[in-house]
C-alpha cells in the first residue's frame, strides 16, 4: 500500500471483505491505520473498478481482452517510433509500481522495450535529489538514511510535512503519533519551512525561511560544525571520504553570510555540549537566531530534508559535469551571493 507498511487485519466472508482495521499485534504499527488502508473494502467492491482492459473507440470505451489491448498499443506506438524515433515516447512510472510485484519485476523490461530516454516517475516529481545524493554517497539510490525517530531527542525538519504524508519513505506508521511521543519524552522538533504546514503548526518552533535557500542554511550548519571543531567521525572514519572537500565548500557559509540569504536578521552558531538539543529563531529583529541543534551524550539529533532541499541548480554549462571542490565551491558561491 505505501512505505509505512502498517499491519492490516482483514475480515472475510468467502472472498468478500467485511472489515478492515489495523493489526493491534503488529510490532511496527501497533494497530494504526490511515484512511487509505481503511478504504480497501470500498476499493475492492467499487462497481466502477476496472477489472479488464478498456480501449477507446471514438467517444466510447470498450472492454477487450489483454491480447487485444496490447495489439492496440502496438498499432498506436509503432508508426510514431518509426517516424520520430524512440525518444518520441515517454514513460511515467507511478508510485503503486513499488508496491506491486508485477510492476516491480516487469517495469524494467517495459522500459527497455520502449527504449526512450524520457523516463519519469513519482520520484522525479518529489525526491530525485534525495535519491541521487544517496546513490553518490552510499552506492545505491535507494540507500537513503532515515531518522530513528523513536530514539531521537531533537528532530529538525526541512520542507517535509509528515503530518500530511505520514513520513513516506521514513517507513514509520503513525508518524504524527511518533512526533508527539518524541515531545512527551522531553524531546523537541523544529520545522524550517516557508509555508505554515500542519507539521509546522504542531512543532515546538517554526522557522520561516526564504524559498530556495535550504542549501545555504544547511551549509551554514556544516560551517559551524567545522568552525567549532565538532566534526568527529569516530568509528566510521575508515568508511568516509571527502570530508576535507566538504569543509572547503562550507568555508564561506558563515552564519553571518547565510542569514540575509535565508531571510533572517542574524544567525548565531549554537552547537555546543548542552545536555539537550536546541534550535530557535529570533522573535525580533536584531536578536540572535539559533542555527544548529546542540546535543551531547545520549541525545540523538535527526534531520529530515524534503526532496529538493540540497540540490544545486547548474550555474553554467562548464559546471555541469565537474565535481571538483573548486567548481563546487563556485556553484555554492553563485547561490549564496558571496
Amino acid at each position: 500500500m505505501c512505505e509505512a507498511t502498517c499491519g492490516l487485519e482483514l475480515h472475510l466472508e468467502g472472498k468478500d471483505i467485511t472489515l478492515v482495521r489495523g493489526d493491534r499485534d503488529d510490532v511496527f504499527s501497533h494497530g494504526f491505520l490511515c484512511p487509505k488502508g481503511t478504504a480497501l473494502k470500498q476499493l475492492e467492491s467499487d462497481p466502477d473498478r476496472l477489472r479488464r482492459p478498456q480501449v477507446r473507440r471514438g467517444d466510447s470505451w470498450h472492454e477487450v481482452s489483454w491480447d487485444d489491448a496490447f495489439a492496440e498499443v502496438e498499432r498506436g506506438l509503432t508508426p510514431i517510433f518509426e517516424r520520430y524515433g524512440r525518444d518520441a515516447g515517454a514513460m511515467y512510472m507511478g508510485n503503486p509500481n513499488v508496491h506491486n510485484l508485477a510492476g516491480t519485476l516487469y517495469s524494467r523490461v517495459l522500459i527497455q522495450a520502449v527504449g526512450s530516454k524520457n523516463l519519469y516517475s513519482a520520484g522525479t516529481v518529489d525526491q530525485m535529489p534525495k535519491q541521487v545524493s544517496a546513490g553518490l554517497m552510499f552506492g545505491m539510490a535507494l540507500s537513503m538514511p532515515i531518522p530513528d525517530i523513536d530514539r531521537t531527542d531533537y528532530l529538525l525538519i526541512l520542507g517535509a510535512n509528515p503530518f500530511a504524508s505520514n513520513g513516506s519513505l521514513m517507513t514509520a506508521p503513525d508518524y504524527p503519533g511518533r512526533l508527539r511521543a518524541l515531545r512527551a519524552r522531553g524531546g523537541k522538533f523544529v520545522v524550517v519551512d516557508p509555508r505554515r504546514s500542519k507539521t509546522a503548526e504542531e512543532a515546538d518552533e517554526h522557522l520561516f525561511i526564504r524559498p530556495g535557500t535550504d542549501a545555504q542554511f544547511l551549509f551554514g550548519v556544516v560551517h559551524t560544525l567545522f568552525e567549532e571543531e565538532l566534526v568527529s567521525l569516530g568509528t566510521v572514519a575508515d568508511h568516509v571520504a571527502g570530508v576535507e572537500g566538504v569543509e572547503l565548500l562550507a568555508g564561506e557559509f558563515s552564519p553571518e553570510a547565510v542569514a540575509p540569504v535565508c531571510g533572517w536578521p542574524t544567525l548565531s552558531p549554537a552547537i555546543s555540549t548542552a545536555p539537550a538539543a536546541r534550535c530557535s529563531r529570533s522573535p525580533r529583529p536584531g536578536a540572535p537566531t539559533r542555527l544548529a541543534p546542540r546535543a551531547s551524550g545520549a541525545a540523538r539529533v535527526s534531520v529530515v530534508i524534503a526532496a529538493g532541499c540540497a540540490a544545486f541548480p547548474r550555474c553554467s554549462a562548464s559546471c555541469r559535469s565537474c565535481a571538483s571542490p573548486r567548481r563546487l565551491r563556485h556553484r555554492a558561491r553563485v547561490r549564496c551571493g558571496a
